[in-house]
């Protein structure tokens, strides 16, 4: 039985986006030089429907970290809204339990002989 296919409850493009984010500037930091360290170049997303935040401060300029931080937005929105199948909850076979139980076996047998040899005490 295939699942049908449903509407994203948070549609990930960019216009919707930009209508349902808030976006904050900050100072980057870190290496880029006096640029990067003076300018607001680091964008912070609040997807306000759900919470998420998300960061980009790679580059020094502050529209490619924009169209970062939407593309990451954009992604976290798809991953969360994926309908994932639930699990089937399964028993080990008799033939599995009990195989193991004898390497179990095997292998405690192998451990109790190495014993020091030659030794009375």
């Amino acid at each position: 039985m295939i699942p049908e296919e449903r509407p994203p409850v948070h549609p990930t493009d960019r216009e919707t986006l930009e209508r349902d984010c808030e976006m904050e500037f900050f100072i980057a930091g870190g290496p880029g030089g006096q640029h990067r360290n003076k300018v607001e170049t680091g964008v912070r997303l609040i997807h306000r429907p759900t919470g998420l935040v998300v960061t980009a401060t790679e580059r020094r300029s502050q529209s490619a970290n924009r169209d970062a931080a939407y593309a990451r937005m954009a992604e976290k929105l798809a991953e969360r809204q994926q309908v994932r199948r639930p699990r089937r909850a399964t028993r080990p076979t008799l033939a599995s339990r009990t195989r193991r139980r004898e390497e179990k076996s095997m292998r405690s047998q192998v451990k109790r002989g190495r014993g020091r040899i030659g030794r009375d005490d």
